[in-house]
């Protein structure tokens, strides 16, 4: 993509309505634009970051056996009277009766829409385990919307539920999901760590929120030194084995938000205890059967005797993590995007743009790295050249190629790692070798 034709609004003064970094830096960036308060239209580098944690969200829960599919964002109001979380939800919801007076609702979350859907389909305890999930937009009309995508009205989210026979096998599914969950933060360069959280308006007796460290984080949270050295990803996860010595390994450990602090634990804990501020990018939740007895979800067991499905649900919100991304990894210049979720892999600057030798170095670079699979924006605007680096650092892709006369009579090229700012003078051949060695993801969902 070339950057005199790419819709990027970019701007160097911080926006006067803008509190957090997050925010600051994704207006800036040209990432986002506020429609109204708390919510956001999403402009071509921000879609394109946002597509790519969607992505690899996607990826995990495929993984980890889950399915998907697509509820309305519009629900009827009479599936949440037989939950009984109609009238109890608050204003959150955003209530609306459509022009044959029925009572319909913008959905916040899709418990009471997939439990109706379940019922209708399955009958015998032989279909079950089942996981589904879909990403979709929700809406929740919070009182003093604020943090940019952070805490928006209207939002990004990824959902999915599980339905099983008895509660040995709702624990394995809400493994699978913590598993999951885990692998998924850590795809996206970010350190989770699960904390036990209180259950709120989804109900349920059982549940933890995952918290990424963050120095700007929204709480102040606490846990064991461990916690954040262990490793994640590992080797490949078999999600059909026992996932509790696992999920053992993580909730062995302290780790409270500061609702959940108890001084004396932490004070046991030493040097180990690890105070800092946290963001949540992720919720999950077993809840048994409160909504299938509600709601008359029951299949026929092995008896012929009626049960009712045991269930949970598990949320990240996909939108909020990329201003969690950016609150976790950015510096005095800008964003410094992971690999994986970069709008761009390779910022390509052209220092002089309408010079022969440049403009076809260029030409040359950008097409190598393009079929490589290496998505590349292409800084062919007549602009000085500290106009070029100061946008290049804001946006924050991961690398920079920087071309300019001098280098290229000497058949060399500038190469830059954005996280850190190292610079080294490669041969232009030398400088594609290492950027096509190993592409990564960052763009390629989008490029």
């Amino acid at each position: 993509m070339r950057l005199s034709s790419f819709f990027l609004p970019t701007s160097r003064d911080d926006p006067a309505e803008a509190q957090i970094v997050s925010h600051r830096l994704m207006l800036r960036a040209g990432m986002i634009r506020q429609a109204s308060a708390g919510i956001y239209s999403w402009l071509p580098l921000g879609f394109r970051a946002l597509r790519n944690v969607e992505r690899i969200v996607r990826e995990e829960q495929d993984r980890a056996g889950c399915q998907e599919m697509l509820m309305p964002t519009i629900q009827s109001a009479d599936l949440w009277r037989e939950s009984g979380r109609y009238e109890g939800y608050g204003k959150e919801m955003l209530r609306i009766e459509d022009r044959h007076g029925r009572d319909m609702l913008y959905g916040p979350t899709n418990e009471e829409q997939i439990t109706e859907i379940f019922r209708h389909y399955i009958k015998s305890y032989r279909e079950l385990p089942k996981l589904l999930y879909h990403i979709q937009w929700k809406f929740r009309d919070e009182v003093r919307p604020r943090f940019g995508v952070m805490r928006g009205r209207e939002f990004l989210m990824k959902d999915s539920y599980s339905f099983d026979l008895d509660y040995e096998g709702a624990r394995r599914s809400y493994n699978k999901m913590f598993v999951a969950y885990l692998r998924t933060f850590a795809r996206l360069g970010l350190r989770a760590i699960p904390m036990q959280a209180d259950t709120g308006p989804i109900g349920g007796d059982l549940s933890h929120e995952f918290i990424i460290l963050a120095g700007t984080g929204e709480s102040e949270v606490f846990c064991h030194r461990a916690l954040v050295e262990q490793d994640v990803l590992g080797d490949d996860v078999d999600y059909e084995a026992d996932l509790a010595p696992e999920v053992a390994r993580w909730t062995g450990h302290y780790a409270a938000t500061d609702e959940k602090f108890d001084e004396a634990e932490a004070a046991a804990l030493g040097d180990d205890l690890v105070r800092a501020r946290g963001i949540e990018v992720g919720h999950i939740f077993y809840f048994g059967t409160k909504y299938s007895k509600a709601m008359n979800a029951a299949v026929r067991g092995p008896n012929d005797e009626e049960i009712f499905l045991e269930m949970g649900s598990y949320g990240i919100g996909v939108s909020r993590l990329v201003g969690a991304i950016v609150e976790a990894s950015h510096d005095a210049d800008g964003i410094v995007w992971p690999e994986a979720v970069a709008p761009f892999r390779v910022g390509l600057i052209n220092l002089k743009a309408g010079d022969g030798d440049c403009d076809n170095a260029c030409e040359e670079i950008y097409r190598t790295l393009e079929r490589a699979g290496c998505a590349t924006l292409v800084d062919d605007r007549a602009l000085r050249a500290g106009a070029k680096f100061a946008d290049m650092d804001l946006i924050g892709l991961p690398w920079q190629v920087i071309v300019g006369p001098r280098g290229i009579a000497g058949g060399s090229v500038e190469l830059k790692r954005r996280d850190g700012g190292a610079r080294e003078e490669l041969s232009l051949e030398s400088a594609l070798a290492r950027l096509t060695a190993s592409p990564g993801a960052g763009g390629s969902a989008t490029s």
